[in-house]
């Protein structure tokens, strides 16, 4: 197994999806949705997210999927942002920068986790909220656990002080860098530029302000010849191509990655990909409405299970387990 790709995953399965309007102010990749018929978007992402849960259980990816029945939390398909899970048994909450964002976390996926896997603490940064200070979990950063590297794009979401409070706790070097899109818009969350696979990585170089840094994290990525850096193009980022999560199934690594993204991608590029894991593209449009994909929508776990416990589960919401998880 790598240590690079979960073998398991969460998601959630929202029942009243929506585009969220407190982010459209800075999130680039999502377009505006008004005007959409809110019933028929709710529903569509709802199949988007079975189908995509039962291709990554079919690819033998174990998914454990959450039910999110309520109606404020518009981007609850996207629980990377607010947990993060790790080897040695730690888990990270964090803090979140759109206030109607901040009860995504939730108490019965923490001891979904604690029950069925080896969990040996939980640390919560969700109080730096009150500080005004967030780092949106593996949205905000983009870790590779094999060099031990926290690559992340500088934003009113990424903020240095969470980034090295969380760094110091899980023994990481952070590597900040500044970016933008096309249209010279900041990138908000660093998963929608680059994505770190055991043995290649997918990176949006020129989207990087400073040269220097650009030729510095490709260095570090391709570092002892381990990876094949395959660069993306600001019309493949756009398609979502640099948002997709390298797991690890019984038949082997696969990259989960949404339709959009597979088909921006080139011959070439699917063809260095698939030297090493088999390509998963899953049919999300509607979720990428909101401004993320596929590699949003999974939390991987990094945990050890407890023997014979990990298994499919599924979960509804209800208001006690929304409330702020303080005391865990």
């Amino acid at each position: 197994m790598s240590v690079q790709s979960p073998a398991a995953v969460v998601m959630v399965r929202p029942h009243h999806f929506a585009p969220n309007p407190h982010t459209l102010a800075d999130n680039g990749f999502q377009p505006d949705a008004g005007g959409l018929d809110p019933d028929r978007l709710a529903a569509s992402a709802y199949d988007e997210v079975t189908r995509a849960a039962a291709a990554l259980e079919a690819a033998g990816v174990t998914v454990h999927l959450f039910e999110d029945e309520t109606a404020h939390r518009p981007d609850s398909v996207f629980p990377n942002n607010w947990i993060s899970t790790h080897s040695g048994g730690h888990i990270a909450l964090f803090p979140m920068f759109t206030p109607n964002r901040r009860t995504e976390r939730r108490s019965d996926i923490v001891e979904l986790l604690k029950t069925t896997y080896r969990v040996q603490d939980v640390i919560d940064y969700s109080g730096l909220e009150y500080d005004d200070v967030f780092l949106e979990g593996t949205g905000a950063m983009v870790l590779d656990h094999e060099s031990r590297i926290a690559y992340a794009a500088r934003s009113n979401r990424a903020d240095p002080i969470a980034l090295e409070r969380f760094c110091t706790n899980f023994g990481y070097e952070p590597m900040v860098f500044d970016a933008v899109d096309g249209r010279g818009v900041a990138v908000y969350h660093t998963n929608v530029i680059l994505s770190i696979a055991t043995e290649f990585a997918l990176v949006a170089a020129d989207m990087f302000v400073s040269p220097a840094r650009r030729d510095e994290v490709l260095g570090r990525l391709a570092a002892r010849g381990r990876r094949d850096v395959i660069e993306l193009d600001n019309a493949q980022v756009d398609a979502f191509a640099g948002n997709a999560l390298e797991l690890w199934s019984a038949d082997g690594r696969v990259l989960a990655l949404s339709r959009t993204a597979f088909d921006a991608l080139t011959i070439d590029q699917r063809a260095r990909i698939e030297r090493t894991a088999r390509l998963l593209p899953l049919d999300v449009p509607t979720i990428e409405l909101a401004g993320g994909s596929v590699r949003c929508m999974l939390a991987g776990i990094h945990l050890d299970p407890r023997p014979g416990l990990v298994e499919h589960r599924s979960a509804p919401v209800d208001d006690a387990a929304a409330d702020e998880i303080a005391a865990l």
